[in-house]
């Protein structure tokens, strides 16, 4: 079935898809999001863009290549006035053993690369802590593609779940954590896959959020903001379970009580 377009030939349920991000990207300019080549990017970080960025050889001849990292689809990058993360999409479970990276190709503006950027660019112009941006590419073959996404690296960084395999967090940050999360709750975002691996500490104990591979933009409502709540408390006990790592009942009663505070004061506003 082909799907109804607007006056303007647009699939709607692509419109669908990007017209969160409209008000954001005119608030911006049409100078701060171009899209070449199946390449988008903001030519005030990145200009000229070349497509070789999203190369590991590009980076690897270089010397470039800090640590590769979650079997080789994330690479950080550090060649003296870049500091990047350069991410490839692989599938995970049972189907990324069978289809390792490769998608079902609906439109550009489908993509997930083109979708994580627009959402963390949008984030990012917010002032919620999220990586910053640099580009996302797509590479289209007959029916799939394949997809990478650069960000702004954060410089000697550790995981939640690094901090808490080496040492116990203190209740204000327990708290402290609560109201960062309730902080992008209260701006509709929902994180696809909230869990201790893409919680960020850098060494001013600044708290970053990452990896919003299908996340969206929602209208707020308890119970998808429970869900995601829920899913990072079981992160957090699988890794009790398989790391003994420093968490108990009394962190998450803290962390819950900051979020629900923080999130009730700010949609009061």
């Amino acid at each position: 079935m082909v799907s109804p377009c607007d006056s303007n030939g647009v699939d709607q349920r692509t419109l669908a898809i990007i017209q969160p991000f409209m008000h954001f990207q005119s608030k911006l300019g049409a100078d701060r999001v171009r899209v070449i080549d199946g390449i988008i990017f903001d030519p005030t970080v990145i200009e000229p863009i070349n497509p070789q960025i999203f190369e590991l050889k590009y980076w690897n001849f270089r010397g470039a290549i800090q640590v590769m990292g979650g079997r080789g689809s994330v690479l950080f990058i550090n060649d003296g006035s870049r500091q990047w993360v350069l991410r490839h999409y692989r599938r995970g479970g049972l189907i990324g053993k069978v289809i390792a990276d490769r998608y079902v190709w609906a439109g550009a503006e489908r993509t997930r690369a083109f979708r994580e950027w627009r959402l963390l660019a949008q984030l990012y112009a917010q002032g919620l802590p999220v990586p910053q941006p640099v580009a996302a590419r797509y590479q289209r073959s007959g029916l799939t593609y394949q997809a990478g996404l650069i960000t702004v690296a954060i410089p000697q960084a550790q995981t939640l779940t690094q901090r808490l395999q080496t040492e116990a967090l203190s209740e204000s940050t327990w708290q402290h954590l609560g109201e960062v999360l309730a902080r992008f709750h209260a701006a509709g975002v929902q994180h696809a896959d909230l869990n201790a691996h893409n919680i960020l500490f850098s060494l001013d104990q600044t708290i970053t959020v990452l990896d919003f591979d299908r996340g969206q933009l929602r209208t707020v409502q308890r119970a998808w903001i429970e869900a995601v709540l829920q899913r990072l408390l079981r992160s957090l006990n699988k890794l009790k379970q398989q790391r003994n790592i420093h968490f108990n009942e009394g962190d998450w009663a803290v962390l819950h009580s900051a979020h629900d505070h923080k999130l009730q004061s700010l949609l009061q506003r």
